[in-house]
């Protein structure tokens, strides 16, 4: 079978033959049909990550989508946090217990595109974020697409307004095509200056914010937070630190709540999964994403780390 294979840490995958993979005790044959590139995957090939080194050589991919038994299936995988290979092969010995049975009629690309991403966006809002109908809701990083994925999942949530904020240009025409009622440009570290912005898009005070940045933009979306606000962090990618003044915090008795994907459980991880493609097979969900021939793996992996793909990249194991 083709598979795509990270040789050395921090260098792009190649192409190459490899034996099928012969399932274990407790595992199932997935014929792969498509697998994300995704920033866990690049993370873990770094061999600079909090997981250590990866033994090399391995398959990356951290999730993908194919078929075991002739029914459609989400997999996950441990490629580069553990030693064993990842989805990025035309086959991949998965863990029965690592696989989500998908409803008929799903796009495997789509909803590979989606994937985690879009689980951690679901829950953050909902189990974490404690989101409710009728509440006003703003996304930080809104183009990424944990924030695009956000904006529509708080949308189907019941919430009255969503406000989306992001930095780039490209950022904030995805998150308006994601159905945000006014978007916020972060195209500044002035905390007073972004906090004004929120202020004039939301109506009203804010009740929930989704932050995958952190750093300045949580800062001023805090001062938009009603007294007993949430707001939920699941990322760094601005800063690893936030400017967030304690008269803020204390004045309104806000509530500011870590999420990760990993403490969820095997049982909420497959509901949110389910949801999530069943949700795109209805076309109420959907984010940027483009597709790449297998072969095409290692120019593909360079073009997501260099921050040059225009979504999402998915691999196509049939391209």
């Amino acid at each position: 079978m083709r598979a795509a294979l990270i040789e050395e840490p921090g260098r792009p995958p190649r192409v190459d033959a490899r034996a099928v993979p012969v399932p274990g005790p407790g595992e199932e044959l997935v014929e792969v049909l498509a697998a994300p590139v995704t920033p866990l995957d690049l993370l873990c090939a770094s061999g600079t990550s909090y997981f250590g080194r990866p033994a090399t050589p391995y398959v990356p991919g951290v999730q993908g989508v194919g078929t075991a038994g002739g029914r459609a299936v989400w997999f996950a995988t441990s490629a580069g946090m553990r030693p064993g290979d990842g989805s990025m092969a035309e086959a991949a010995a998965v863990p029965v217990t690592d696989l989500v049975e998908l409803p008929g009629g799903v796009d495997p690309v789509a909803v590979a595109a989606l994937g985690l991403s879009a689980v951690a966006a679901h829950m953050a809002l909902t189990w974490r974020g404690e989101l409710a109908a009728g509440e006003q809701v703003v996304v930080l990083g809104a183009g990424g697409v944990v924030g695009q994925a956000a904006v529509q999942l708080a949308r189907l949530a019941g919430a009255r307004r969503v406000v989306a904020a992001a930095r780039s240009a490209a950022g904030r025409t995805r998150a308006e095509q994601a159905g945000a009622d006014a978007v916020v440009a972060l195209d500044t570290d002035d905390v007073a200056e972004l906090a004004a912005r929120f202020s004039a898009a939301a109506d009203g005070p804010v009740d929930l914010v989704l932050d995958p940045l952190f750093g300045a933009p949580a800062a001023a979306a805090a001062r938009a937070l009603r007294p007993g606000g949430r707001l939920v962090n699941l990322g760094g990618s601005a800063a690893e630190t936030c400017p967030i003044d304690s008269s803020t915090l204390r004045s309104r008795s806000l509530r500011l709540l870590g999420y990760t994907n990993n403490e969820l459980t095997p049982e909420q991880r497959a509901e949110a999964v389910r949801l999530i493609a069943e949700q795109a097979a209805r076309g109420r969900l959907a984010v940027a994403h483009e597709v790449v021939p297998l072969d095409e793996a290692g120019a593909a992996w360079r073009r997501q780390a260099d921050g040059a793909a225009g979504g999402r990249i998915v691999l196509s194991m049939t391209g």
